[in-house]
């Protein structure tokens, strides 16, 4: 868990009442401006309405221009950014015809796939002469092309399962599978951080849903023991099945999880566990076969495995692996399967390609190469950060490195210095984290060269200074850059 100082805390909470009560102000105004002039609503109730209503309004709109910045190159170390203004303090933003040519570190491209690839890239252009861009078609008509069950096979392979099934999008994946796996008189247990796309597949599915604290698995087990004895609400007859939702590395916090432990626990009780493996699958490990590899966990002991392919792989869509009957019956009644379109071919044969690479099966090393420079730039990059005095989340290993911001005036400074001196930084605040939680999330990338991530750290360190954001004391300047020489030799 997030421990904040006492002061930031205060301050950030103190801003936090100074926006809403200055946007509560201007809504007052506003209706009563509204009530002399027309009414366009024609009797319909206002569609938009509520706390997101306004928060959108009052504060998300005053830095719209720091999040959802139009890019016009492939997403790789370096990228063009479009540039743009507005004449209406942010409420639109116009786009311009000049371009900044800006360090990367907010894409997924964990591996560097995303861009052109000597590889993969002749091989993606040759299906899509083949197949073209899309089947036009679900899975069960006439979308099932030989480079999804080629696709399927190189999958469960690759994560060490008998089968797999794989969709065009990965927040799909979970939130249409949990609802067939799952439904009234089941429990499912879920990590208090994990992504949005398990909580809407959780409540959607009809199931009773508790919480455990974060990567914690001594709260899980408390829940599970007290969850087991209370049974259904109501009836209090036993659960019809129980499974618990973890991830291999959460997205906003960076951390792995602490995978033998919960599924030490989850055996004990008897519960199913599903991993969803987004941002782990082909970027830790030894050979990128994810949190499972990388904590020396069998396959086997995971009975539902999740991942995406918009991270590691440089395409789109998400699988879930498991055993043969579960593939099977998910084929049966799992509604992105049946009714939805099925992956682009192209796509398809962009995640073969890369899943190749990255077992040598191209007949190079550079999968190996990729592997362990994503590594060494993740565990470097987060070293110089924690040394400059930044308050960095996460574990070593992980891609995923989110700096602590807090007070919402500093996310769009953030953003903004940053990107003055050509560095692309993605922001992240309310929904995606808690209210006081703002952050800025690091990507690290295979592709980034260490000339690229020192000249990345300078920027950072210096809007870090001017921003205010060194929440502890750096290590002297003459230690630093020794050490920092010792790396890069």
């Amino acid at each position: 868990m997030i421990a904040i100082p006492y002061l930031t805390a205060l301050t950030t909470f103190f801003s936090y009442v100074l926006l809403f009560a200055f946007g509560q102000i201007r809504d007052i105004f506003r209706k009563i401006t509204d009530w002399y002039s027309s009414n366009n609503l024609q009797g319909y109730a206002p569609i938009c309405l509520g706390l997101e209503d306004f928060y959108i309004r009052r504060l998300y709109l005053r830095i719209q221009d720091c999040f959802g910045r139009p890019i016009s190159s492939a997403p790789d170390a370096w990228f063009d950014v479009v540039e743009r203004y507005s004449n209406d303090n942010n409420k639109t933003l116009i786009r311009t015809s000049k371009i900044s040519r800006c360090l990367n570190l907010g894409s997924y491209n964990y591996l560097g796939f995303a861009a052109s690839d000597e590889y993969c890239t002749p091989r993606v252009i040759e299906s899509m002469k083949k197949y073209s861009p899309s089947t036009c078609s679900s899975r069960v008509d006439a979308g099932t092309t030989a480079l999804h069950e080629e696709l399927e096979e190189y999958v469960a392979n690759f994560v060490g399962k008998p089968a797999a099934i794989v969709f065009g999008m990965g927040y799909v994946t979970n939130s249409a599978i949990l609802p067939v796996l799952m439904g009234k008189g089941g429990l499912i247990i879920s990590d208090s951080l994990n992504h949005n796309s398990i909580v809407n597949g959780a409540r959607g599915s009809g199931a009773t849903v508790r919480v455990f604290q974060h990567n914690t698995p001594s709260h899980l087990e408390e829940v599970l023991r007290e969850q087991i004895a209370e049974g259904q609400p109501r009836t209090h007859r036993p659960w019809k099945k129980i499974i618990v939702i973890v991830e291999g590395i959460y997205s906003m916090e960076g951390e792995l999880c602490k995978l033998p432990e919960i599924i030490a626990i989850c055996k004990k009780y008897k519960a199913y566990t599903y991993l969803d493996e987004a941002h782990s699958i082909g970027a830790v490990g030894k050979t990128g076969r994810g949190v499972c590899e990388l904590l020396v966990v069998d396959p086997v002991d995971v009975d539902i495995m999740m991942g995406t392919f918009t991270k590691s792989f440089g395409s789109c869509g998400g699988y879930i692996a498991g055993s043969k009957e579960l593939i099977q019956y998910l084929k049966y009644t799992c509604p992105a399967h049946l009714y939805a379109t099925s992956i682009s071919p192209p796509a398809a044969e962009q995640i073969i390609s890369a899943i190749k690479v990255i077992l040598g099966e191209d007949g190079t090393s550079r999968g190996a190469q990729k592997l362990s420079r994503i590594r060494e730039n993740s565990n470097f990059f987060r070293s110089e950060l924690q040394k400059m005095g930044f308050e960095v989340l996460g574990d070593n290993d992980s891609p995923v490195m989110p700096i602590m911001l807090y007070n919402p005036a500093k996310i769009p400074a953030f953003s903004r210095e940053c990107l003055k001196q050509n560095v692309a930084v993605v922001t992240v605040a309310f929904p995606a984290t808690p209210l006081l939680l703002a952050r800025a999330r690091i990507c690290i990338s295979a592709s980034h060269t260490k000339e690229d991530l020192i000249q990345a750290l300078e920027v950072i360190s210096q809007v870090g200074d001017l921003v205010g954001i060194k929440y502890f004391p750096a290590e002297p300047k003459k230690q630093q850059e020794e050490e920092k020489m010792l790396k890069l030799e």
